[in-house]
């Protein structure tokens, strides 16, 4: 059965459509929005899915409203753009470095959000906006160091990959440091943010994550092509006219602000980054980048986790980011093991 099909339009352009893939994203969009659905209506006062529709659609009692636009909707709102942002942003990283491991978490951009935002809380004694911005800061400022660490006539995989876990160190040893000289309150605060939760999230980090989505995902969508041409190798993607630093250095900045601005709005959500891209290609079976799978699954994987912390252990008795944390060490240790196996490690 083919799975790719050509669509020709009226004005002559024709596109090739991945039936797979598009029935996988279809299917994961169905799952994110059920799973939703399910989470707005779990907490100490349970909602039925049908009263959720209900009230999402303007016609709920005034309880109803409260709890489920001003408490709950927020907080997964903010969980699907976290999930996305952080899947899309582990796609770009590993399509660019061409290794399964090169993630924002391997990489180390989610220690470098985490020393911007404990350098808010511990030297400064922060707003929660001024942590945000600590965050967002230190992430950009990180990704940023890697890039020119990694530079050599371009951007090899593997060197990218080998900085960033030397940052990755560098920066994890700083944060110790942090804490360290931090006072008792300002710790139980920092390790409360450097879980990564979704407990307290309101309309405020919802739409600067909405507004920053709204612009790079159409960007990084269009250049996708450029994109799987460079998996073919920089001098063959030149030759097909691709401007493959242009397009490498769009895509990472791309994704550095992604995974920064995730980060910042709930905390450094470990490894959603790294299985969300591999889960994805495993799904649509299909070569390259698979950008808009991996978009959806980022989304589903973290509104599921989040319901399983309320569901097994109660609402904001377990972060999210434990749950996704356990899940993906996991992933992680189950990928090395297969690419040890085929010989790529």
């Amino acid at each position: 059965m083919k799975t790719n099909r050509a669509v020709r339009t009226p004005g002559g352009l024709s596109v090739r459509l991945d039936v797979r893939a598009l029935t996988v994203v279809l299917l994961l969009l169905l799952a994110a929005f059920a799973a939703s659905v399910v989470l707005i209506g779990t907490g100490d006062f349970p909602i039925s899915a049908g009263d959720v529709l209900k009230t999402l659609a303007g016609n709920g009692d005034a309880g109803q409203e409260f709890i489920v636009n001003e408490l709950r909707l927020p907080r997964v709102l903010v969980a699907l753009l976290v999930g996305a942002s952080l899947g899309l942003g582990g796609a770009l990283f590993q399509a660019v470095s061409r290794n399964p491991l090169g993630s924002p978490d391997i990489l180390g951009l989610g220690q470098g959000a985490t020393a911007g935002a404990l350098t808010m809380i511990v030297l400064f004694s922060g707003s929660a906006s001024q942590v945000t911005i600590g965050a967002l800061v230190g992430g950009l400022v990180t990704g940023l160091a890697i890039y020119l660490l990694a530079w050599k006539q371009g951007v090899h995989g593997y060197r990218l990959v080998l900085v960033g876990i030397g940052m990755s160190a560098i920066l994890t040893a700083v944060n110790g440091y942090l804490l360290t000289v931090s006072d008792i309150v300002d710790a139980a605060r920092s390790v409360v943010w450097m879980t990564g939760s979704l407990s307290g999230r309101d309309w405020a980090q919802v739409w600067p994550l909405l507004a920053l989505c709204a612009v790079l995902v159409p960007l990084v969508l269009g250049n996708a092509r450029g994109l799987r041409m460079m998996e073919m190798g920089d001098d063959v993607s030149n030759a097909l006219g691709v401007r493959v630093e242009r397009v490498r250095a769009v895509l990472m900045i791309s994704a550095v602000l992604l995974t920064a601005a995730a980060t910042a709005a709930a905390g450094p959500v470990s490894f959603v980054a790294l299985t969300a891209p591999q889960l994805a290609r495993r799904l649509t079976r299909s070569p390259g980048p698979n950008l808009l799978p991996s978009l959806c699954m980022g989304a589903a994987l973290l509104v599921v986790a989040d319901w399983v912390s309320q569901r097994v252990f109660g609402a904001d008795q377990m972060p999210v980011g434990v749950v996704t944390g356990v899940v993906g060490g996991v992933y992680l240790l189950w990928l090395l093991v297969t690419e040890r196996r085929a010989g790529r490690i």
